[in-house]
């Protein structure tokens, strides 16, 4: 593949599908740069070595480190003219390129098996790479999130021609793709709306060779309709034995099990290597348990997938749930306003206790006419015990005032990495008192 050689800055390169884009150019023989705020603010330093471990060469996000012989200067679809990097590149007229046009460029010229959806991507991403590992057709596999089975990596980075990958539909980039197998999870309106979302996906499987469709969610199934040589599944299909609960990672995992048999993988080796799956990172991860609370990192950030998430943390707790939970984004909390307090108030008991910091706000113009405050007083209003606070920090130390033996300790939320760090923070802490 023509990498050989190919200069590539990564503006941002701590978000994770970017730096697992990072890794697997780096084996394709291309020099790869990154910048990052969190970098030069002196933020997140494990991951950033790990990245310079791996040959990342890590400059400041200043527009230092565009130079004229980059072959692209690569962002996310979120990212904004103001920042150095793009200011520099724009001037130098150095090509600006998506890092979803740099995937689908991987992608297309590769077996590829692409995941796409609006829940449940990377899970059943991490999924399907392991049971092609497990089989022995060596993937790479490319994902948004941080897979247990290999050591919490985002990328592997394997010898056939095989590539597993996680999609985006947030800014529509999944058009680019044209794969061999295109895996539709489910859709619901996150950052986009329905109508706009459905000819999204239309698109993305129109242009694949072969379909594997969930037909639980009515949309897909409509869909469906359009591709009659799709191969359906649902999660009624057969319960599946898996390590990580929840009815929505048994319909991750049917849609593994599909796309594994596509791929010339056995049926019982396929449910065999799925016995196995560890997880991905962040998604209802056990941090760890100590005096008989048990510490979960989550993901979840839309209606959907709290709900998932909740109905997975109420059926494991054994005393009170205590929940804080991150809003990203000031348009799509707007949008979601009324789902997220249905969601919470449905999925929250009166004996838990929700915490809610303000909505994170990561830069650029936005409409901040609504506060984390308009989701925390009506459920109030319907008896829950809900509390807002300014910041997370407050949210901390209520956290370790408030916990007691039996109860589970979740944070949720995305795009904010010091959440990831929150919830092992508090394990710390608690581990701690323990030893006192």
């Amino acid at each position: 593949m023509a990498f050989k050689e190919e200069k590539y800055l990564f503006c941002g390169i701590g978000g994770s599908g970017m730096s697992a884009l990072a890794k697997v150019l780096l084996s394709h023989g291309a020099k790869v740069y990154g910048s990052d705020r969190s970098y030069d603010s002196g933020l997140h330093g494990e991951m950033f070595k790990s990245l310079q471990d791996r040959g990342v060469v890590i400059v400041p996000q200043d527009g230092s480190g565009i130079s004229d012989d980059l072959t692209a200067l690569v962002v996310s679809s979120a990212v904004e003219d103001s920042i150095l990097d793009v200011k520099a590149a724009k001037e130098k007229n150095v090509p600006i390129m998506l890092r979803a046009e740099l995937l689908a460029k991987l992608a297309n010229a590769a077996s590829s098996v692409t995941v796409a959806g609006t829940n449940g991507k990377s899970t059943t991403t991490a999924m399907i790479g392991w049971v092609l590992h497990q089989a022995g057709l060596e993937p790479t596999i490319i994902n948004g999130g941080g897979m247990l089975n290999f050591a919490a990596d985002n990328a592997v980075v394997g010898s056939s021609d095989w590539l597993v990958a996680e999609t985006d539909e947030s800014d529509g980039s999944v058009t680019l793709f044209s794969p061999k197998i295109a895996v539709l999870t489910n859709i619901s309106e996150d950052h986009k709306g329905m109508d706009e979302l459905i000819t999204i996906f239309k698109q993305y499987l129109s242009q694949s060779e072969q379909q594997v469709l969930n037909i639980d969610c009515p949309i897909v199934k409509e869909l469906a309709k359009d591709f009659p040589d799709a191969v359906l599944y649902s999660s009624k299909q057969e319960t599946i034995e898996l390590m990580v609960p929840g009815a929505h990672n048994q319909s991750n995992a049917q849609a593994a099990l599909m796309a594994a048999k596509l791929c010339g993988v056995s049926h019982e080796d396929a449910i065999k290597a799925l016995a196995s799956f560890k997880g991905v990172s962040s998604r209802l991860e056990v941090i760890g348990m100590v005096n008989d609370i048990i510490v979960i990192d989550d993901f979840a950030h839309n209606p959907d997938k709290i709900a998932a998430s909740l109905l997975s943390l109420q059926e494991s707790k054994k005393g009170r749930l205590l929940l804080m939970y991150q809003a990203h984004g000031f348009g799509p909390t707007k949008r979601q306003k009324g789902s997220l307090i249905e969601v919470f108030s449905k999925g929250i008991t009166k004996d838990d206790v929700f915490f809610m910091p303000e909505i994170f706000y990561a830069g650029g113009t936005a409409d901040k006419t609504i506060s984390a405050s308009d989701i925390i007083n009506p459920l109030k209003e319907k008896g829950i015990n809900a509390n807002f606070h300014q910041d997370k920090n407050s949210i901390y130390t209520a956290l370790l005032d408030t916990v007691k033996m039996g109860d589970i300790i979740c944070i949720m939320g995305a795009r904010d990495n010091s959440l990831r760090q929150m919830s092992r923070d508090i394990f710390a802490a608690l581990s701690m008192r323990k030893e006192a």
